[in-house]
């Protein structure tokens, strides 16, 4: 479990971790042997440890997608680090219309993702195709008599 302190709006949040996330964490916090100025809270820092910069996540996002031979699909369409906080909302929804989990974890989702309320959580649903096609089925289904 890891405590957000300061996320958006200054709320905190508890994050439950997959295990092997703990332990990479866990390992990272053992070999780190930088100096952490008194009452630093940030868990990943920087070389100096300072708090991380969004310029230099990003910057290091982009080597990561370049050694992984991830190419933009234009100037204009790159791939972005908080692409990948939307592709996790977006499997965990479409995940919960296949195996058929009721429509109420998406408020867990929510709070997982920080969002103050589920509606603002509803938007990946408009967001990807997939999922539209997902509802829509499911939708069938209701009215069908079968869900």
């Amino acid at each position: 479990m890891v405590t957000i302190r300061h996320g958006k709006f200054d709320k905190a949040r508890a994050l439950p971790l997959h295990p092997t996330t703990v332990a990479a964490l866990q390992d990272y916090l053992r070999r780190d042997d930088r100096p952490r100025p008194a009452g630093m809270t940030p868990l990943l820092i920087s070389s100096r440890g300072k708090r991380l910069r969004y310029g230099t996540v990003h910057g290091v996002f982009h080597k990561l997608l370049q050694h992984c031979g991830i190419a933009p699909r234009s100037a204009a369409c790159r791939p972005r680090i908080h692409d990948l906080r939307h592709s996790f909302a977006v499997s965990t929804i479409a995940g919960d219309y296949r195996t058929g989990a009721p429509g109420s974890r998406l408020a867990i989702l929510s709070t997982y993702l920080g969002h103050t309320e589920p509606g603002n959580t509803y938007w990946y649903l408009s967001g990807a195709p997939e999922l539209m096609g997902l509802a829509g089925e499911r939708l069938e289904r209701h009215l069908a008599g079968d869900a």
